[in-house]
């Protein structure tokens, strides 16, 4: 894919993860467009950054209509930073290793059902693992169970609380998502069976 590649932007709260991605944009760092943000809270903070960028920016929680919207802004690319949300089956088979997802650990560690935002730094720090991070992968029908695209490690320090091991983790989570964007609007992700395989 070297052509312009049509992103859409998933999100349900702060959208540090889509700052990034539009500073990414902004700096050229990826062919491609963030055509569309969407949300299913009214309250994502998300939405603002999205407007103060000048993005379309939309609330819908019908999976139907997102589905329409999706075609209709004739999307390649959905990108879910921080979407509290399943995708029913029917956008993920449309959109197949066209959806990239981050998480913040280091899959397949706290992941799944149950496991997003603080609650994955709470479970970390009690079960005393040494290092955590952040994964971006392709999302499947299986809850955080698609093919990974990069990781990268981050250590537990003892003192650190949920939300100071969050932030450590974060800084991790933008730099990752960027450069996974980037990766797929050059073309360079190549998915054999359940891995991936970069092109550079």
């Amino acid at each position: 894919m070297t052509s312009n590649i049509n992103i859409a932007v998933f999100i349900s709260g702060g959208g540090t993860n889509l700052a990034a991605l539009i500073e990414g944009q902004d700096k050229n760092v990826f062919k491609g467009k963030i055509k569309l943000v969407l949300s299913n809270k009214k309250s994502a903070y998300g939405l603002v950054r999205a407007q103060n960028a000048g993005i379309k920016n939309i609330v819908e929680k019908d999976n139907e209509k997102i589905l329409k919207i999706l075609q209709d802004e004739n999307i390649d690319l959905i990108v879910l930073a921080g979407y509290l949300k399943i995708l029913p089956d029917f956008i993920i088979k449309n959109f197949e290793n066209r959806i990239i997802n981050i998480h913040p650990s280091l899959i397949p560690s706290f992941c799944g059902d149950g496991f997003y935002g603080i609650k994955v730094h709470e479970k970390v720090i009690e079960s005393g693992v040494k290092l955590t991070g952040a994964t971006t992968h392709f999302v499947t029908a299986e809850t955080d169970m698609g093919p990974i695209i990069m990781q990268e490690a981050v250590k537990v320090n003892f003192e650190d609380s949920p939300e100071v091991l969050q932030k450590r983790v974060l800084k991790v989570e933008h730099r990752i998502l960027v450069e996974s964007v980037r990766l797929f609007c050059q073309g360079s992700l190549k998915v054999i069976e359940n891995r991936v395989k970069i092109e550079r």
